[in-house]
């Protein structure tokens, strides 16, 4: 396996977004309100170079952003919460080609969540099979889908994906629970999750929080970890330090899923890569040879 990150451009955020501050609905108002801006975080999606087929986590956005009406002129996370720098180069078939690799032998596509910033990149992938959680999507298609600033009327008209029910998956044999392995139950780390591969080594997991429907796709290298977290936290400090962060609307599911990840990090060998940590790249190409296809 190789697994390659993918930056298919950049975000700047308030600081309150990446950590939130106070409760209830005044965490995102704190948000929104808060003048400062951080420095250009990546956008990032991954490639996982597999013997069952090329993997792809995430699609990262479009540079059809800068087209003026892109983003609904009426919604004040676009206005005023967020600065996006995406150029035609950035965009994943791009950043693929860069790596070597082709939008044409993607087989998955596995969402962590529908946030424009995450499956603007849709476009590229029409043979894929491509997978999101149910509640994920039905949060997004839904009456409020646009104004908890779910974009979908700029997805493909093809885009039919995988649903998956992390409830309906039952106790399927998994790695996540004590030193490595176990079963899954109602004590795991992840309950639900499940095997992507045949070889039982990349399992999409349930990270709710970000969004209701979020979910990370962990990879196994013998009992090394490598946890594609998507926005389950901005940054691995904040997930380390249990810090919520700012646009969360159930702060209470995000700090429990991020108390179950510090512990499946604490318990198990596991490199932790979100989204929009600048770090993340660098820890990457840190990791494990074998992975980096060295």
């Amino acid at each position: 396996m190789r697994i390659h990150a993918l930056q298919c451009g950049a975000v700047r955020l308030h600081p309150s977004q990446q950590i939130g501050h106070g409760t209830g609905k005044i965490r995102l108002v704190n948000s929104l309100l808060d003048r400062r801006w951080t420095e250009p975080q990546p956008i990032l999606a991954w490639a996982i170079e597999h013997p069952e087929g090329l993997i792809v986590v995430d699609t990262g956005d479009t540079a059809d952003i800068n087209r003026p009406g892109y983003f609904p002129w009426w919604h004040p996370f676009y206005k005023i919460g967020i600065k996006l720098i995406v150029d035609r180069a950035d965009e994943i078939d791009r950043r693929l080609v860069d790596a070597g690799l082709s939008t044409a032998d993607v087989r998955w596509v596995v969402l962590t969540h529908l946030h424009s910033d995450h499956v603007g990149g849709l476009k590229h992938f029409p043979n894929a099979e491509i997978i999101v959680s149910r509640r994920e999507y039905v949060d997004a298609t839904s009456f409020s889908g646009k104004m908890m600033g779910y974009l979908a009327q700029h997805w493909p008209s093809w885009f039919q994906p995988r649903l998956i029910d992390f409830d309906d998956i039952g106790t399927s044999p998994s790695p996540f629970q004590g030193e490595g392995r176990g079963e899954v139950s109602g004590d795991a780390p992840f309950p639900g999750a499940f095997p992507l591969t045949a070889a039982r080594d990349v399992w999409i997991a349930p990270t709710p929080g970000h969004t209701p429907g979020h979910m990370s796709v962990i990879v196994q290298d013998g009992l090394q970890n490598y946890f594609l977290a998507g926005d389950a936290s901005y940054t691995t400090d904040a997930m380390m330090n249990l810090q919520v962060s700012g646009v969360s609307m159930e702060a209470k599911l995000e700090w429990s899923t991020l108390s179950a990840v510090r512990n499946f990090v604490k318990s198990t060998p596991t490199l932790y890569l979100p989204s929009h940590d600048p770090l993340s790249v660098f820890r990457l190409n840190a990791a494990s040879p074998l992975l980096r296809g060295e």
